[in-house]
């Protein structure tokens, strides 16, 4: 069948090409679905180069589940500082818990179990279920999307809507050994189906590819809107200590310590100091000087010179590393 040649060209190029990470170490069954786990929430949002470090950090510090599962949340955020999102540590830790009490400290593998796990969507589900135990699943990441819609050369609105990809990812087909061809599939996409200029005559199915055969590789994308937003951040100093809160009252960012800031409705005389992204927001900042301090619930003092010992968000650290420069 074409699927099954497809399959197995795919799987010969990975063998050969796969690059060496660690979470795919050869390892028990236990610790590789750990690894998977861990791995994955990592992933979210984030790059296999800038997670790799994070991870051996993590793995070294908090070796198993059920060490996960018990963690003081300040080595945790800690161990995950730099590579943002935080909920997504909150929420692996959670998912810990969960798995201790209700499942015998051992990862469901199941569908319907996985997805009722915090912070465990479909894909990250899939990819569990593939990776961690070889469950004929294809989990549809960025790069498995990119492979997908240049080998069928799909453009149209609705051809690249999640559904129907999902639909058309049966033209992969399927093997025994998923999980080794889940990870060749993302593989594909990452090394070699790349974005930009990608790499067709090292493709092992370049010669099935309706893109190849036109020679053109643009890609049609659903666009996320990006939303402006508008905020006064206030700065109480005294000495060389600045004044921050803990936040419980945006989205962003949700529970860990940022500097006093409310959303502005009226942008009129707005001159902004500072833009941010953080997913698809435009975050404008205006900064306000204050004299004394600020009568908040909680608050804390954290000395300029020092941040390397309190653990903050790098969007706070560089709001006092511009506060330093100016």
């Amino acid at each position: 069948m074409k699927e099954q040649l497809v399959t197995k060209k795919i799987l010969k190029w990975y063998d050969f090409n796969k690059r060496s990470l660690p979470w795919r170490k050869i390892v028990s069954s236990q610790k590789r679905q750990y690894y998977t786990l861990v791995s994955e929430f990592m992933l979210q949002q984030t790059q296999v180069n800038t997670v790799i470090p994070y991870f051996k950090r993590f793995i070294k510090d908090i070796p198993d589940i059920r060490s996960l599962s018990k963690v003081q949340d300040k080595k945790l955020i800690k161990l995950w500082e730099g590579l943002g999102y935080y909920s997504r540590a909150r929420n692996l830790k959670k998912t810990a818990q969960i798995v201790i009490k209700n499942f015998r400290g051992k990862l469901p593998d199941n569908f319907e179990n996985l997805i009722s796990l915090p912070g465990i969507g479909n894909y990250t589900a899939s990819a569990i279920l593939a990776i961690a135990f070889n469950k004929p699943y294809i989990p549809l990441d960025g790069n498995i999307e990119r492979v997908l819609k240049r080998y069928l050369y799909l453009k149209k609105d609705k051809e690249i809507k999640k559904d129907n990809l999902i639909k058309k990812k049966i033209i992969f087909g399927v093997s025994s050994r998923s999980n080794d061809y889940a990870q060749a599939l993302m593989e594909l996409g990452a090394l070699i189906c790349k974005p930009i200029s990608p790499l067709c005559y090292q493709c092992p199915i370049s010669n099935k590819c309706e893109s190849f055969k036109k020679k053109d590789f643009n890609l049609t994308k659903n666009i996320k809107k990006n939303i402006d937003k508008f905020f006064l951040l206030k700065v109480y100093k005294k000495k060389q200590r600045y004044q921050l809160i803990k936040n419980t009252k945006f989205n962003f960012l949700k529970n860990l310590i940022i500097f006093p800031m409310e959303e502005i409705s009226d942008q009129k005389n707005f001159n902004q100091n500072l833009n941010f992204k953080m997913s698809n927001m435009n975050m404008n900042i205006k900064i306000q000087y204050l004299k004394n301090s600020g009568k908040f619930n909680s608050s804390f003092w954290v000395d300029e010179k020092k941040l390397d010992k309190y653990i903050l968000p790098s969007f706070t650290k560089k709001i006092v590393k511009y506060l330093e420069r100016n």
